[in-house]
């Protein structure tokens, strides 16, 4: 059995701690010797009320294990003071698991502006404010660590979830890009798009299904994407009930247009079949701007044979 993942030392921040996930996680970090930031405002799944119970329990819970905790019961737009409070409490912050979230589920055509602008304040707005205040730290001290959660909502759509899934899967690209800015400065960001029981998913999964779907099965990839000698970073992973796969983009070989010429619609159709077919062989699976930008580049001396 290979030696066991540890964290002692290590300040984790976890959102949304008050069940599911979020819970899961604090726990596991908890028991393998981090001090732990419990955040939860204690809401509902859809963000309506307040209660500092929710956190109060899983603190409560790692400190009987013999762990470390405090509470928080900041909104995630309070990023800074969940932050502050990880640093009176402990000293110094390593790693931000961006757990939290709500749904707002209702067809496009149905959505009002304050239901698309809710879903962002806390999933993409919260997750910033949070990491705004962290990176300074992450940075002065040459080690961070982040998790950002976004869902396969966010990655392949889901009906009546306009408003989730496009901001599950901004989450995608701010985690991207920070992970290019932090590279220098040892801070690994990489998100995770899970699939658990919890405060959300119980409202449109049935019962025996949930049963399978453990939160406990998703937090050991968390931990190990967390850990001081992991290198992974800026990678997707879609994680649950076991399964554990990474994500990456793939693109057809596609055509290019001589750039001397007009370039009509009627083309574009005359080759349609060949722009869009990922069978040739010449599927690319770029990992950069700089990647993508290749086969553009490369079409600027593609020009007609007179």
């Amino acid at each position: 059995m290979a030696e066991n993942l540890r964290f002692d030392g290590r300040v984790v921040i976890v959102t949304g701690a008050g069940g599911g996930l979020g819970r899961s996680h604090a726990l596991f970090f908890g028991s393998r010797g981090a001090s732990v930031v419990v955040n939860d405002l204690g809401a509902s799944h859809t963000g309506e009320g307040a209660s500092s119970r929710a956190a109060d329990v899983v603190v409560e819970e790692i400190r009987a294990a013999g762990g470390k905790a405090v509470a928080n019961y900041d909104s995630v737009l309070d990023g800074d003071k969940i932050v502050e409070t990880a640093m009176k409490a402990f000293g110094r912050l390593d790693i931000v698991i961006n757990n939290a979230g709500i749904l707002k589920d209702v067809s496009f055509a149905r959505m009002t502006d304050e239901q698309w602008k809710l879903i962002f304040q806390v999933h993409v707005d919260g997750a910033y404010k949070v990491l705004k205040a962290a990176w300074p730290i992450f940075r002065q001290q040459k080690f961070g660590r982040i998790i950002n959660t976004t869902s396969a909502a966010g990655i392949y759509g889901n009906f009546g979830q306009a408003n989730y899934s496009a901001a599950k899967l901004a989450l995608v690209g701010l985690t991207k890009t920070l992970a290019l800015e932090g590279k220098k400065d040892n801070i690994h960001s990489n998100v995770i798009a899970p699939m658990a029981a919890s405060r959300m998913t119980e409202t449109v999964l049935p019962p025996d299904m949930l049963a399978s779907l453990k939160p406990e099965m998703v937090t050991p990839l968390v931990a190990y994407l967390c850990h001081e000698n992991t290198t992974e970073n800026g990678s997707l992973f879609e994680v649950g009930a076991g399964f554990i796969g990474k994500l990456r983009w793939e693109r057809t070989g596609g055509y290019g247009f001589p750039i001397d010429q007009t370039l009509q619609p009627e083309d574009v159709k005359a080759k349609w079949a060949e722009i869009t077919n990922f069978e040739d062989g010449r599927a690319t699976h770029p990992e950069s701007t700089q990647e993508s930008m290749e086969s553009i580049m490369a079409n600027f001396e593609n020009k007609s044979k007179l």
